[in-house]
């Protein structure tokens, strides 16, 4: 099996090149932030509801209702949900941060530090009013509102990182060649989502004996090797089933299963219905939410 030539980020749509900031609002986890990914831009998330946890460089980082959490840049995460989930995603470029030409290196503190701002912080309410007026301005888009935001986004981060704390680590951030290694064995998987992967084959394209891979593996992505690479196939399979007329046992090969009555099983068993279920609802226009797939117990 060939190497990929490189190992590729997600792209960050942002509809304006010249001011890159972005902001949503999800419901569950969605696919893209099932898979363990990463990015240039800098990611802000605050729990609007819920319960869930988010790995960041193989630290692993419970959340609840009125956390806020920072995601530097190029930094492997991904986040599970645990119950009923909503959040606000702002996501945008450093260079949004620099004033005429000059950069204050304190405002990117939040991010290196993997830290958060304490629910009790007496800045933290003002914090989230930020976070929502951001939110606002950039869905309204009124007169100045680039201009609005980029001061409101230096404001709070100044004030978080005057107000940072850093939560108890059970792991240690996992960097350089290690984290290298991870991305591009990633990549691999989901450009060869089809290939049947031995634990060996995945270890040696790290030069990582199979046994210290698989611990890095799990402290970085939560799960086996073998387990991620069946949320990949399955997560590519209801995207096959809600968006293509390919039938059920096409599907199953694309995306890796040599057997199908081992596919429809995993197929049920991880995503809560049955390959033919999946489908009739994509016909009737009501798509599944992948974030209802089942993560391996941690």
């Amino acid at each position: 099996m060939n190497r990929p030539q490189s190992v590729v980020p997600d792209a960050i749509d942002f509809t304006n090149a010249a001011f890159p900031f972005t902001a949503s609002t999800t419901h569950g986890i969605f696919a893209g932030a099932q898979r363990l990914h990463w990015h240039h831009a800098l990611e802000l998330n605050y729990i609007r509801s819920g319960i869930g946890f988010i790995l960041i460089n193989g630290m692993k980082l419970p959340f609840q209702q009125g956390d806020i959490i920072f995601i530097n840049s190029n930094d492997l995460h991904r986040a599970y949900e645990t119950e009923n989930l909503v959040m606000d995603v702002i996501m945008f470029e450093p260079s949004l941060l620099s004033i005429d030409l000059k950069f204050d290196p304190d405002l990117m503190a939040p991010f290196r530090s993997l830290g958060n701002v304490d629910r009790q912080s007496p800045v933290h309410d003002e914090l989230a009013r930020l976070l929502r007026r951001m939110m606002d301005e950039n869905e309204a888009r009124g007169t100045s509102y680039m201009s609005l935001i980029r001061s409101d986004l230096i404001r709070f981060l100044s004030l978080a990182n005057r107000h940072l704390s850093t939560p108890i680590q059970e792991n240690r951030p996992i960097k350089g060649r290690g984290m290298h290694a991870l991305k591009e064995v990633l990549r691999t998987m989901e450009l060869h989502l089809d290939y049947g992967w031995t634990l060996q084959e995945l270890s040696d394209l790290t030069h990582l004996s199979p046994s210290r891979f698989s611990a890095l593996f799990q402290q970085a992505v939560g799960t086996s090797p073998h387990h991620y690479l069946i949320q990949l196939r399955l997560t590519h399979a209801v995207h096959l089933l809600e968006t293509t007329d390919q039938k059920i046992i096409e599907i199953a090969e694309t995306c890796g299963f040599r057997n199908l009555s081992n596919f429809n099983r995993l197929f049920k068993q991880h995503v809560g219905a049955s390959p033919s279920e999946i489908r009739e609802h994509a016909y009737a226009g009501r798509p599944v939410n992948p974030s209802t797939m089942k993560p391996e117990k941690q």
